[in-house]
């Protein structure tokens, strides 16, 4: 009887009903989008960075370089001279140095051109076919394999560019096609987005006929570095080396994530207040409209009192009520979060590019549904004990009147 009358006044004031609903489910979307990103970005951010302790490339903005050559989320500040690179594999504390090419893209997926070990950074391996050796060959990244329709064998032509709207024309680039020779097995890594070749490729589509072992009089050019040291002396020796002596600059992946981070967080802290704001909103929206529709029904409910109807029956029948609207509102909330989520990385934005997986599911989002529910119960608490307490005869007396 409690459910059936409780669902009978929720149908009765539907548009009350539904306004409270949604702005439950605002508030949990926004909430839960927010725990989504800030928990999978710092994770992807940490994990895509593993292995590399330093990253040297043209001068410019160190957190561009670190975005550009590990995140691939940026355009890269300039290019480097080759002879870098075997000046910075023969410095001491260096244990491995990998270089990439960058520049261009195919369909919005960057083309990277470097060593075989750049795999080995992601523990990457190839689910199909074989590691890229000649010119023009490729490996693919499962998730721009999928998304590309590209398979082991398939040609595509890139282009200049590495974004969505620029890279991937090809026109430019008709006469020295990709080849695919291989799948990667999924990572979790930026490596499931990317077009892997080497570096010769990229040379040799721009029309640089040069080879790392064998350089041509000019000098070719390569776009960053990465790093591993293989001492702590490397550490605090290299970076200001280069900082201070060279025409490129060393950039901290540690530093520049954790200050990316800080500035994420100031935004995520205040987009989360206003979440809460709002589930504070709709708690008080119930408890408005219930104390109101109590007030109103006060002759319905005295009369089942006189039909037998319990105290505890009647206390439960408004409980419920408001319960069950903070419940629907939060289950709202919290698949529309992950509908939006899923929207948004399904194309090339910065979310989609650090590979935010849409319907993994968070711990904390339990913990965000049965706030927003206890809220809708203590809002509902008030009007329930007015009923509860309230003399039946007075009740009967003001029904009469």
């Amino acid at each position: 009887m409690i459910a059936e009358l409780a669902f009978a006044y929720m149908r009765e004031r539907v548009l009350a009903t539904l306004l409270n609903v949604a702005l439950l489910a605002l508030s949990v979307a926004a909430l839960v989008m927010l725990l989504i990103a800030s928990a999978q970005i710092g994770e992807r951010l940490e994990r895509n960075s593993q292995g590399i302790d330093l990253v040297v490339g043209a001068k410019g903005s160190p957190l561009q370089l670190i975005l550009s050559s590990i995140y691939q989320m940026d355009r890269p500040t300039g290019n480097i001279p080759l002879s870098s690179l075997q000046s910075l594999r023969r410095a001491p504390g260096v244990a491995r140095v990998i270089p990439l090419a960058l520049g261009d893209a195919f369909r919005g997926y960057r083309i990277v051109g470097t060593e075989p070990g750049y795999l080995s950074l992601y523990k990457a391996e190839i689910a199909a076919g074989r590691m890229f050796a000649g010119e023009g060959d490729c490996v693919i990244g499962a998730e721009a394999a999928r998304a590309l329709g590209l398979t082991v064998g398939q040609r595509f032509i890139g282009g200049h560019g590495m974004g969505e709207d620029d890279g991937g024309l090809g026109a430019e680039h008709e006469a020295n096609p990709f080849t695919v020779t291989a799948i990667l097995k999924p990572t979790g890594t930026v490596a499931d987005r990317l077009i892997i070749t080497s570096i010769d490729t990229i040379w040799h589509m721009h029309g640089i006929e040069a080879s790392q072992d064998n350089a041509a009089a000019a000098d070719p050019e390569i776009t960053a570095l990465l790093v591993t040291y293989r001492n702590a002396a490397g550490a605090v020796r290299l970076p200001l080396m280069i900082n201070r002596q060279t025409n490129m600059q060393a950039a901290v992946p540690a530093i520049e994530t954790n200050r990316l981070l800080s500035l994420l967080g100031v935004g995520i802290d205040g987009a989360r207040l206003f979440g809460w704001l709002l589930a504070l909103i709709g708690g008080l929206s119930i408890f408005v409209t219930m104390l109101n529709a109590a007030s109103a029904r006060e002759g319905d409910l005295a009369l089942l009192r006189v039909m037998g109807a319990t105290r505890a029956q009647v206390f439960g029948t408004i409980m419920l009520e408001g319960t069950v609207t903070a419940l629907i509102g939060a289950v709202t909330g919290l698949l529309t979060a992950h509908l939006v989520i899923a929207q948004i990385t399904s194309g090339q934005s910065p979310l989609a590019q650090l590979g935010i997986e849409p319907w993994r599911w968070n711990g904390g989002e339990a913990a965000i549904v049965a706030i927003v529910v206890g809220i809708g119960a203590m809002t509902a608490l008030v009007p329930a004990m007015r009923i509860f307490t309230a003399n039946l005869a007075t009740m009967l007396g003001k029904s009469a009147g």
